[in-house]
C-alpha cells in the first residue's frame, strides 16, 4: 500500500508540474484566459458527470456555504491559474515552477501573523532558505535587480499567483465538511463562472485566442490530468500514509517543472535555477523536519488546483 500511494504522489506531483509546460505550450495555440475559461468548464462537466448524486446528496450544505466555495475556485482556481498562464508569456516555464515553491513559505507566514502558529528555529531557518531561493529565480541571479525595481514582469506576476494560491490555501481550514467530489466540483464551478470578466477582458483587448488543435490537446491536459487527475491521486496517497508525509510529495513539483521545462521546452537551465532549486527544496525539508508537532502542515491542504 505504501508503495501505491508513493506511485500516486509522484505522479500527481508530475501532473502539477506539468501545468506550467502546457501553459508555455499554449502560446500561439490558446490565449491564457481562454485556456483557464475551458479548463474549468470541462473539470466541472466532467467530475459532474461521474459525482451527480454524491453533489446532490452534499447540496444543503453546500447552499449554506456557497459564498466560501465561490471565493475557493475565484481565487485557488481562476486568479492562481489565469495569472500563472499569463506569467508564462514574459518568463520562463523553469522560473514559474520554482517560484511555485513559494507556496508554502507563504503560508507559513500568513498562519504566523493571522493564527499565531507555533514556530520552531528550524522553520525559520528553512523558510529563509525557501525565500532565498525565490528571490533568487524572480531576479534571475542578480539580486541587485530588487534595488532598481526591475523585476520581470512575468516573475512578478508569478509571485502574485503564489500569494493567490496561499491565500486559498488559509482559507481551506473553514471549508464545509463535504465530500472531496463536492469540495472540487463548485469551486471549478465558480472558477468557469468567475474566468468570464477575464474572458470579456481579453476579448475586449484583442487577444483572445481560441484553441486549435494543440491549443485543444494542452486544454484537455490541464482539465483532466493538471485537474482532475493530480487531485484524486493526491487525496488517495493522503488516505493512504496521511497529510504531513503525503505534504512533502508537493516538494517533487518545482523539480518536476523544471525538468519538464528542459526535455520538453529546451529551456536552459542555468547555474542559478540549480541554486535556487536546493535552496527551496532544502528550506522546505527543513522547516518540515524541525515543524512543532501541534503545528499545521506548511503543504498546501490542496495543491496546485
Amino acid at each position: 500500500m505504501r508503495i501505491t500511494a508513493y506511485l500516486c504522489l509522484i505522479v500527481a506531483a508530475l501532473c502539477w508540474g506539468g501545468n506550467a509546460v502546457a501553459g508555455k505550450l499554449a502560446l500561439g495555440h490558446v490565449s491564457p484566459m481562454m485556456l483557464t475559461f475551458l479548463r474549468w468548464t470541462l473539470a466541472t462537466t466532467l467530475i459532474a458527470a461521474v459525482s451527480f448524486p454524491q453533489l446532490r446528496k452534499d447540496w444543503p450544505l453546500v447552499r449554506k456555504n456557497l459564498p466560501l466555495l465561490f471565493f475557493y475556485g475565484m481565487i485557488g482556481y481562476t486568479i492562481f491559474n489565469a495569472v500563472l498562464y499569463s506569467a508564462l508569456q514574459y518568463t520562463t516555464a523553469i522560473n514559474v515552477a520554482i517560484e511555485q515553491a513559494g507556496i508554502p513559505m507563504l503560508i507559513f507566514l500568513l498562519n504566523l501573523i493571522f493564527f499565531r502558529t507555533i514556530v520552531s528555529t528550524a522553520q525559520m531557518a528553512g523558510f529563509g532558505m525557501t525565500l532565498a531561493g525565490v528571490v533568487l529565480t524572480a531576479t534571475h541571479g542578480d539580486i541587485a535587480t530588487l534595488l532598481k525595481l526591475g523585476l520581470n514582469r512575468g516573475d512578478a506576476l508569478m509571485l502574485l499567483a503564489v500569494a493567490a494560491y496561499a491565500i486559498y490555501t488559509i482559507f481551506l481550514r473553514w471549508k464545509p465538511p463535504v465530500d472531496w467530489r463536492t469540495l472540487m466540483a463548485f469551486p471549478a464551478f465558480a472558477a468557469a463562472l468567475s474566468s468570464l470578466p477575464f474572458l470579456l477582458w481579453e476579448g475586449a483587448a484583442g487577444n483572445i485566442q481560441m484553441p486549435d488543435g494543440k491549443g485543444w490537446i494542452i486544454t484537455i491536459y490541464t482539465a483532466i490530468f493538471a485537474s482532475l487527475l493530480a487531485q484524486i491521486l493526491y487525496i488517495k496517497g493522503v488516505e493512504w500514509i496521511g497529510a504531513n508525509r503525503a505534504g512533502l510529495f508537493i516538494n517533487l513539483v518545482p523539480v518536476f517543472g523544471t525538468l519538464l521545462s528542459v526535455l520538453l521546452l529546451g529551456e536552459a537551465l542555468q547555474l542559478f535555477h540549480i541554486a535556487a532549486l536546493v535552496l527551496t527544496l532544502g528550506g522546505i525539508a527543513i522547516a518540515e523536519r524541525g515543524r512543532p508537532e501541534l503545528a499545521a502542515p506548511t503543504a498546501p491542504a490542496s495543491p496546485m488546483d
